[in-house]
Formats: C-alpha cells, structure tokens, sequence
C-alpha cells in the first residue's frame, strides 16, 4: 500500500433514520454497524475505518439527533455533542426522499458551533424522482450553509459515494494512520454480537417496542471451535415479554435462528446462543443495565490512554 497522506476522524451526524449506518457500512466496505429501519437504532457510537493509499478515515456512526427523555437518551445526545469536540470533519446527513422540520433545523443550529469543516450529504436519492426535485434541496443547504460542500448520496446503492469521499479526505489533516490497514472496526466481538441479536429483534417487532427493548450479553465462552453466547433481551412490561417470545416461541427462536445465521457467517465460528427474555420497568434509567449497553472502552474513539506501570 502507498504511504498514507491524510489520517483523521469523522463524525455521521444526522436525525434518526437518516441512513448513517448504511452509509459507514458501505464507505468501510463491511458489516460493522447494524442496520435497520426504525428510527434511534444507533445507541452508541460506532467506529469504522476506511484505509486506502490515499489516507485512512476513522468515522464515528453516532445516535440519531433527538429529544432525550431517558438516561439512555441523554447519555446518547452526550456522546453526539462530546464527538463533535473530537473529530476532524462532520459528514451532516439529510434524507433527501423527507421534508425538512424543526429536527433539522436544531441540527443546522447545532454544527454551527463546531469548528471543524462541515460536508453535507443529501442522502437517499434513489428514493427520489424526479431528480430535479434534488435542486431545491442543494440551494437550500447552500442557504444555510454557504461554505460547506453538500453532496448527493444514496447510502443503499452507492451513489455519489467516491465523490463524498473526495471532500472528505481534502479536508483531512496529514498524518500516518491510526490503525492497521486490515482494520475495519474497533468494536469487540461481544458488542457486537449484542447489536446484531438486537438487529433481528427489530426485524421481527413493531410500533414502539424496539424502542423499549435492549440486548445484554451475560456470557461469551470459547469452547473449542465452539462460541457459545447467552444473552438477555430486556422489555418493560409483561405483555412485552409475550411479543416478543411470540406464540409458542417462535418470534424468539426466529431472532435466534437469523443472529446465529449471520454471526457464524460473519465471525467465521460455530455457535450455540440462548437467549432469554426478562422484564425491567425502567431498564433505560437504570446504569447497572446502561452500563452492561456500553462498548467497552477499548471498542470507544479515542481510545484510552495505557494506565503506567506501578
């Protein structure tokens, strides 16, 4: 590989369901953050790198922008504004296909503090016909914010992707990489085996459930060639509990049968998981349960300094 050039950090800032997820995925190439298509399913931020000769891109998939009402969401809006103070470039996301409200304009309101370069991607285009209904859009961001670059992107099928990354890395710093170059993601296996479980369980439940519901990984073995994994699925009430199990469990093993599929395929590791279902009231006020949702601290951007030998 050529000598790297440009090193730095970017942050995907956007309202809930703007397509962050998809979109690191597929600037890195690879599977690293979950994907769905309920609003709020980043929790926390999720890191992926893009290395290529030209440089390395560390991006930080962060929660959606929104109205906190729990702990949960108050820790999540405290990382979203924390990363801001961090990172090299902000990649402002909008969903081109959705009207613009008051979420977007508390965001535009939000970034003009940072002081770091802005590039705005309108995103989801392919979902939006006809095209010249894209224009109004542009010289309405350019409205807001006159000096920033804004991109047309669809995240789904790679659309205006190898422009987006060409203003990205111009605005980079120089510097060597911070990772090695096989690296796609910080995040540990136990974590993520949480976020995927977490993925089918949104696949498979409706209305405001998902929003009430977390994934607890209580244990991660290696046995052999065998990895074996019990998790807890958290609900807040009783009747929950019921649909999520599903009549005669089958709604439970279904999310179990397509975690197991997708992580033996992507771990490359046979599997045994259990999962259970319990009931916790106020499971997003609680830190014990909080802190047990938290990437452990090596999975986090930056990362923590080495404690000194005594």
């Amino acid at each position: 590989m050529a000598e790297t050039t440009r090193c730095g950090t970017a942050a995907l800032v956007g309202r809930p369901n703007a397509g962050k997820s998809t979109l690191l995925n597929a600037l890195v190439g690879d599977k690293v953050a979950i994907v769905s298509s309920r609003p709020q399913t980043t929790r926390n931020r999720i890191v992926g790198i893009l290395t290529e000769p030209r440089g390395q891109a560390v991006f930080l998939d962060l929660p959606g922008v929104h109205r906190p009402l729990h702990r949960m969401n108050v820790r999540m809006m405290r990382d979203v504004r924390s990363a801001l103070d961090e990172v090299d470039v902000v990649l402002h996301l909008l969903d081109a296909s959705q009207p613009w409200g008051g979420g977007e304009r508390y965001l535009f309101e939000l970034l003009s503090a940072v002081e770091c370069p802005v590039v705005g991607a309108l995103n989801k285009i392919d979902l939006v016909r006809p095209k010249g209904r894209l224009l109004p859009l542009i010289e309405r961001y350019n409205e807001a914010r006159p000096s920033s670059a804004v991109i047309p992107i669809s995240a789904r099928t790679g659309d205006g992707l190898r422009t987006l990354l060409a203003e990205l890395f111009a605005r980079l710093p120089e510097g060597p990489p911070l990772y090695p170059p096989d690296l796609t993601s910080t995040q540990s296996e136990r974590f993520f085996v949480a976020e995927v479980i977490r993925e089918k369980l949104l696949g498979q439940i409706r209305g405001e459930l998902p929003y009430t519901t977390a994934v607890v990984v209580e244990q991660f073995e290696e046995l052999g060639d065998l990895l074996r994994i019990d998790a807890v699925i958290y609900v807040e009430r009783e009747g929950q509990k019921a649909i999520v199990i599903g009549r005669g469990g089958r709604t439970l093993k279904t999310i179990g049968l397509e975690a197991r599929a997708e992580l033996e395929r992507l771990l490359g590791v046979r599997m045994y998981l259990s999962l259970q279902v319990k009931v916790h009231p106020r499971w997003r006020d609680d830190p014990r349960v909080l802190a047990h949702l938290e990437p452990h601290p090596a999975d986090l951007w930056p990362a923590p300094e080495p404690e000194d030998e005594p």
